[in-house]
């Protein structure tokens, strides 16, 4: 069996032995075992991965560990896949995410058993999406991906989330209605007997004019879940309702796939497109990078705070993906890298802090560095991160993307990134301000005196993460260096 089908076969005997187990200690067991193999598997693919591009650099494809087998003749649609640095990143960072989340839910209750069949299924089309190579078995996985975000908030969520959840649901909905669209007119009007992205790209095939047509479907397709300006709405609303696992989970990968597919389909598959429309998305893509720091400036609930945060930093992925530099897109992969990780660690501790206080609300909160000291330097260390101090992964990615974004020459672009560069105050004054007010001020309510700190299993959830924003930042060139060197064949296409 090709090693990358483990990222989907794993997932589904998790299904299988979730749907088996009796009680709740059988459910924690198999979301361990499982959440651990992923990670096991992932660490080890990204190692092997690293060593067969260092000992053999000349002879190997763009994607490796490929294979492929037809399962639709009439439309050519293949089981596909393969990986390149991107994709393993990502797999890494997914299967990162699924690991802490599976600690961040262990008090879960009620109906945990289904909570956590409802998180398997979401996080298995994560992985399927990341390792397909063939265009509608992506976009069959996205929508595994998307579908179960609805019963996950508008069950085990909290506040307005029936409300929530029907909102993200139909945007995103909206958005893959675009997508299909799109890949369909990739599919028929390049005349290709495939639909693998990589032969597609190859002969690049698709009229000039037919791709200023469907760019924009494509690129707004994944851009809605990529929190796009103006269709980013759901974002926050929908991180507010949902459980903590499923906000990280969510902020942490699920966003991904909208940067992910705008540089894998649209950008890679639509070059002259790209090119002819992009200066419209980077006129989009910088007001959401500045609209969601400023939005979160201006808000009290601390999910609010950091889902606007998220617009933010997910528009900066969209953002330099579009100035089409190689370190530029490098940047791009490495923030989602470390949005990735400093989200989820944010959405982990303001869960973990919820749960306690019973209050989201920065002006009901005070002195918990007092109370929980272990959970307040956490969540100092994850704000650190996100305002780019440097050490943390944050300013590895904010600084290859502003200087890649500045290595375009002309006024237009340039004028683009010192905008979105203003961004880095605004992040500095919001998470500055709440630290102070949550942590360091006085006691806000008598009754907090007697809350305890962080359980065993949200110290490994909340370490993890810590470690891993801290390693990224510290020993950034190891996944700067698989980056790029994927990045590279793209560019190629896409700057002939």
């Amino acid at each position: 069996m090709n090693i990358l089908s483990l990222f989907v076969l794993i997932p589904v005997l998790m299904l299988l032995g979730l749907w088996l187990a009796r009680n709740l200690n059988q459910v924690r067991t198999v979301m361990v075992v499982g959440a651990s193999l992923l990670l096991a598997l992932s660490i080890y693919l990204t190692i092997d991965f690293i060593h067969l591009r260092q000992s053999h650099p000349a002879d190997l494809e763009p994607m490796l560990y490929t294979a492929s087998v037809e399962w639709f003749k009439p439309l050519h649609i293949c089981y596909s896949v393969g990986v390149d640095g991107i994709s393993v990143v990502m797999l890494l960072l997914s299967s990162i995410i699924v690991f802490t989340g599976t600690f961040a839910s262990w008090q879960l209750k009620p109906l945990t058993k289904e909570y956590f069949l409802w998180f398997t299924l979401l996080s298995s089309g994560v992985y399927g999406f990341f390792i397909c190579t063939d265009m509608f078995t992506m976009f069959m996985f996205y929508e595994v991906a998307l579908i179960p975000m609805y019963l996950l908030i508008g069950v085990w969520g909290s506040g307005a989330k029936e409300y929530s959840a029907m909102k993200l649901t139909l945007m995103l909905m909206g958005g893959s209605a675009l997508l299909i669209l799109g890949i369909l007119g990739i599919y028929f009007f390049s005349g290709a007997t495939t639909m693998n992205v990589l032969e597609i790209a190859k002969n690049n095939a698709v009229p000039d004019g037919v791709q200023n047509i469907l760019f924009p479907f494509v690129f707004i397709g994944f851009g809605v879940l990529g929190a796009l300006f103006p269709f980013h709405t759901w974002s926050p609303d929908g991180h507010a309702s949902a459980p903590t696992a499923v906000s990280m989970l969510h902020a942490g990968v699920l966003m991904k796939l909208g940067g992910y597919g705008c540089f894998r389909i649209a950008m890679f598959l639509l070059p002259h497109a790209a090119h002819e429309l992009s200066w419209i998305f980077i006129i989009l893509t910088t007001i959401s990078v500045v609209y969601g720091a400023l939005s979160a400036c201006v808000q009290t609930d601390l999910k609010y705070i950091n889902a606007y945060s998220s617009v933010s930093h997910c528009g900066l992925v969209l953002f330099a993906i579009l100035m089409m530099t190689r370190t530029s897109c490098t940047g791009a992969i490495i923030q989602m890298l470390s949005h990735g990780l400093m989200t989820a660690l944010f959405f982990a501790l303001i869960g973990m802090i919820y749960g306690r206080t019973h209050t989201r609300d920065v002006r009901k909160l005070g002195g918990l560095m007092k109370i929980m000291p272990f959970l307040a330097v956490g969540y100092v260390l994850a704000g650190l991160a996100n305002l780019g101090l440097p050490g943390f992964s944050g300013f590895v990615a904010e600084m290859t993307i502003f200087v890649g974004s500045f290595e375009n020459a002309d006024t237009f672009h340039r004028t683009a990134t010192i905008i979105a560069c203003g961004s880095i105050v605004v992040t500095a004054v919001y998470i500055l301000r709440v630290v102070g007010k949550i942590l360091y001020q006085k006691v806000a309510d008598p009754h907090y005196e007697q809350l305890t700190d962080a359980t065993w299993d949200e110290r490994v959830a909340v370490c993890c993460l810590i470690f891993c924003v801290a390693g990224l930042g510290l020993f950034p060139l190891w996944a700067s260096n698989v980056i790029s060197d994927a990045v590279a064949p793209i560019l190629t296409v896409i700057n002939p």
